[in-house]
């Protein structure tokens, strides 16, 4: 071969190095479903954030070698089988199911054979996601933070910072799956305590305000929230009302206190989805899902605002105070 053959040969192969290395690179992007039922992305960035540091960690980064594709219910659960749908025709790789039960109940009802990685605060055995924790079977995994489970815990701590009271007022969405499980419960608590419970409805933007309304002309003395994606997601339009009517009230989560809730109990909503985000990992670098047990939380705290205490009129019992794991002054 003569020699300027050889080199107008090699030109043309090193050209198209960057051209294969491209396509190479667009040929390993994987794609994550993220299905939701909050409201917006807005709502959704404090856990998304968490989420997506959490698959970093595990190698994965957005823009570079994986895809987000994001579907927000908005608080409607009945969107959820449709976006559920749309995301198993689109072939992504993995589903991340988030916000309670309903997300991975539709994520499963569109596809057995994506793998789902789901995010509830509710008992994913009960709710027919998973055989067992430690060996969940099937296409799903994922985190479960217990909230439900906790509901008579806080009923029994706010009976604490309450001692005198009767009558307390529960805010539920009767939207959400797990809705007349957690009213049981709560009522089965409430027995034991000798508390009376009275319930009011919402499920939509403008009910919230108006259930805190009735309640607090029903006499409740205490405001207990009901664990929900979407009242959790109303945090501003809860902690308002709940002050304008000086009514002491009980939260899953401590983002919740630290807006101005009196106190909280539970674990880190953002470090579940961190953890989601490395169970999200090991399945796109090839593990399966029944083979990752379902993760639970090992830490719980006790998150009491003393500002907020005090323009209530509440005295925090020493007792409490001593096992918070955290008071706001």
């Amino acid at each position: 071969m003569r020699r300027r053959e050889f080199i107008t040969l090699l030109s043309g192969v090193v050209a198209t190095w960057p051209l294969a290395a491209d396509a190479q690179q667009s040929s390993s992007v994987r794609t994550v479903g993220f299905l939701t039922s909050l409201p917006s992305a807005g709502a959704a960035a404090p856990v998304s954030m968490a989420f997506v540091r959490g698959l970093n960690e595990s190698g994965f980064t957005e823009g570079r070698n994986v895809t987000i594709e994001y579907r927000y219910a908005e608080g409607h659960y009945d969107r959820l089988p449709a976006l559920a749908a749309d995301l198993a025709a689109r072939k992504v790789d993995v589903i991340f199911a988030n916000g309670g039960s309903a997300p991975a109940l539709a994520a499963n009802g569109a596809t057995t054979s994506i793998p789902i990685i789901f995010e509830t605060g509710g008992d994913p055995v009960k709710d027919g996601l998973v055989a067992s924790l430690n060996r969940p079977g099937g296409n799903l995994t994922g985190v479960s933070w217990a909230a439900s489970a906790l509901n008579a815990k806080r009923l029994d701590l706010l009976h604490q910072l309450l001692p005198k009271a009767s009558v307390i007022g529960v805010v539920v969405n009767p939207d959400y799956p797990e809705a007349s499980l957690q009213s049981r419960d709560l009522k089965d608590a409430a027995d034991v305590l000798g508390l009376q419970i009275r319930a009011a409805n919402a499920h939509t933007e403008n009910e919230v305000d108006a259930a805190i309304s009735s309640l607090a002309r029903q006499g409740v003395e205490g405001l207990f929230l009901a664990n929900d994606p979407f009242l959790s997601s109303r945090r501003a339009q809860i902690i308002a009302p709940a002050a304008r009517y000086a009514l002491p009230a009980s939260y899953s989560l401590r983002e919740d206190v630290v807006s101005g809730g009196l106190f909280s109990y539970g674990t880190s909503l953002p470090e579940q989805f961190h953890q989601a985000g490395l169970y999200v990992g090991r399945i796109l670098k090839g593990e399966r899902p029944a083979d990752l047990p379902v993760m639970q939380p090992t830490k719980f705290d006790l998150v009491i605002n003393l500002k907020t205490a005090k323009a209530l009129g509440v005295t925090v019992p020493s007792t409490l105070l001593a096992t918070a794991n955290e008071v706001i002054e």
